[in-house]
């Protein structure tokens, strides 16, 4: 009732074969679909148990992730409300909120947008396209691109600065100088001030070229000349100092030299120098002294000697001479008695006050 295979494997079962007439072949054939619909049903229905075992599988998957949740949720802090959720922001609050955003962002950028320019200064714009603008702003308020454009505002007014200097003169003496410099930017050129020094251009060029200036105008000089000749000297370092802060576009108001200090040797040497000479003009002053003293004791005594040549002849020649020398010593000493104011005075007469020395050998 079974036919073998062709030599490839086993023989496959065939279904047997009934001559059942026309009526018995319908019925049978009825009764194959029902079956056939009921193995389908069948099937249907493991499936849906299948499908349904899955989904409750995965159901509790979903439910114990939100027990999990949960329960992290309220180790964090939100397990006192009711749900275990977090706290709802209120009702209006994501309204204020984002008003408070935008009234900030509004301030930032209106206060960005405006910048002012004090007295005594003025300001330059760096734009982030073009780079430093040629425009200079004057004092006062003026608008800004906030990001795109930076204002720097640069002090036009004179600021003093002092720079010292240790330098030589001509008889390499040392001698610290230090000068003051009154210094300004020249506001047309504050572009291109900025693009080569910066903001502190002061700063790098005045010491430099100051100290430089020092050293070549007092190598010209003597330690001696520049005390007798500062004023020179001052002139030369203002003139040179003014020429080489004029390629930097710096404009010097004012320079001077407020201090100049020798070497505490160049000092002691000169103040002994100084010692020396005073002794030295002191002594040729005594000399000069002496020698005058002696030139005048010998003009009096030739002087004395002569009067009393002349007085020797005077007498010879005439005896009226010693009346007239009695005369006048009598006038003196009768002077100088009134001026002693003494109470008891005793009148003399000219023979009573000796005046008659000349005449004594005589009469006696």
């Amino acid at each position: 009732m079974s036919d073998m295979g062709n030599g490839l494997g086993p023989a496959q079962p065939t279904t047997p074969s009934f001559d059942l007439g026309p009526l018995g072949s319908s019925a049978l054939t009825t009764t194959c679909r029902k079956l056939v619909s009921l193995v389908n049903t069948v099937s249907d229905a493991k499936l849906a148990h299948k499908s349904t075992t899955i989904m409750s599988k995965r159901f509790d998957w979903q439910d114990e992730a939100m027990r999990r949740l949960r329960q992290v949720q309220s180790r964090s802090g939100y397990g006192g409300r009711p749900g275990g959720g977090p706290p709802q922001i209120p009702r209006g609050t994501n309204g204020f909120l984002i008003g408070g955003i935008l009234l900030a962002s509004g301030a930032w950028v209106l206060s960005n947008s405006l910048f002012n320019v004090d007295g005594g200064h003025r300001a330059i714009k760096y734009r982030r396209i073009s780079g430093v603008s040629k425009e200079i702003y004057n004092e006062g308020t003026h608008i800004n691109i906030p990001w795109f454009e930076t204002p720097i505002v640069y002090d036009v007014r004179a600021k003093p600065r002092n720079v010292a200097s240790l330098t030589g003169t001509k008889d390499l003496q040392m001698v610290n100088i230090t000068c003051r410099v009154l210094s300004r930017p020249q506001v047309e050129a504050l572009p291109q001030i900025y693009r080569t020094l910066g903001a502190d251009y002061d700063e790098r060029v005045l010491p430099s070229i100051v100290n430089e200036v020092l050293k070549s105008v007092v190598a010209q000089f003597n330690a001696s000349q520049l005390i007798t000749q500062r004023e020179m000297v001052a002139r030369l370092v203002r003139e040179n100092l003014s020429r080489r802060a004029a390629r930097f576009n710096i404009l010097l108001d004012d320079v001077s030299l407020t201090h100049l200090a020798f070497s505490p040797e160049f000092t002691a040497a000169v103040e002994s120098k100084q010692v020396a000479q005073q002794e030295a003009q002191r002594a040729a002053f005594i000399v000069d002294k002496a020698r005058q003293e002696k030139q005048a004791m010998v003009v009096k005594a030739q002087g004395e000697a002569r009067s009393a040549e002349l007085i020797g002849e005077a007498i010879k020649k005439s005896k009226s001479y010693v009346e007239l020398k009695k005369i006048e010593n009598a006038r003196l000493i009768a002077q100088q008695l009134q001026e002693s104011g003494s109470k008891n005075r005793l009148m003399l007469d000219a023979e009573g006050l000796g005046l008659n020395v000349f005449e004594g050998g005589e009469t006696k």
